[in-house]
């Protein structure tokens, strides 16, 4: 039975999945805020879900009373190399300053700093802007052909988009490219037995490389830009993603992203 959803929350950064998901939200009879500040409303605000990046996210859904579903941060270091197509190493933002060769690093679930190619980890951000704690994906640089992203709910792809071919911006819904039945059987290894879990609503991207398909990363659907997705398929995922953290059931428990208190 769908969770009752009141009102759909959005962060004041004005961005085109907000205004698609804004737009599917009120076709639905759901109410739709844009916050102002980065705090929580004072008293009830019959607020059921979140659209929002990550730092504003974390200012807002302490105080909201919203449970918010991420992968592990450690997820894509986990799956097979079948997978991934490549080595990848979680590590923390200190280990990965020793480096001493080109990789690809990456915040599992923040945008802390830039994820790209670093030619050695002395170009990471130092200690006075990144703690050494901070967990890191440092991966294989490899060029992805053409890229995907699907919205995941209980384990099935209930909409997709291509949005980039050799690295440039190239958008079209996933029923309408020549590789949408492989985008789909790949996706379907994403939950053959032994394959690290992931919550029941989530944004994964995949793609090809050297002819073969591979996981890109996996992302919070309530963070997400939905490109040519399906905007009420991907609000179904939001609104399974970010919703009151009471509503959580176990299953998805271990996937809550922690309560962190931003001052702004």
């Amino acid at each position: 039975m769908p969770t009752p959803i009141r009102t759909l929350a959005l962060s004041p950064r004005v961005t085109a999945t907000g205004h698609a998901l804004a737009a599917a939200a009120r076709r639905r009879g759901l109410g739709c805020e844009t916050l102002r500040e980065w705090r929580a409303p004072d008293g009830p605000s019959g607020i059921g879900s979140l659209y929002a990046g990550p730092l504003f996210a974390d200012a807002v859904a302490g105080g909201l009373g919203l449970g918010l579903l991420e992968a592990p941060a450690g997820w894509l270091a986990e799956l097979p190399y079948e997978l991934t197509g490549r080595d990848i190493e979680f590590t923390t933002v200190a280990e990965a300053r020793a480096l001493r060769r080109p990789a690809f690093v990456k915040p599992p679930n923040d945008k802390s700093f830039p994820a790209r190619v670093y030619p050695d980890g002395s170009g990471l951000p130092g200690p006075d802007a990144v703690d050494d704690d901070a967990p890191v994906l440092v991966g294989d640089i490899v060029a992805f052909t053409a890229e995907y992203r699907l919205y995941l709910l209980d384990g099935e792809v209930v909409t997709g988009s291509r949005y980039a071919v050799r690295g440039a911006l190239d958008v079209v819904p996933l029923e309408e490219d020549a590789l949408h039945g492989e985008v789909l059987d790949f996706a379907a290894l994403l939950f053959a037995p032994g394959v690290p879990p992931l919550p029941s609503a989530v944004v994964v991207d995949v793609g090809t490389v050297d002819g073969r398909w591979a996981v890109v990363e996996a992302n919070a659907a309530w963070a997400s830009g939905h490109y040519a997705c399906d905007s009420d398929a991907a609000l179904d995922v939001v609104l399974r993603a970010a919703r009151p953290a009471a509503e959580v059931g176990a299953r998805d428990a271990r996937f809550l992203r922690p309560v962190r208190h931003v001052v702004q």
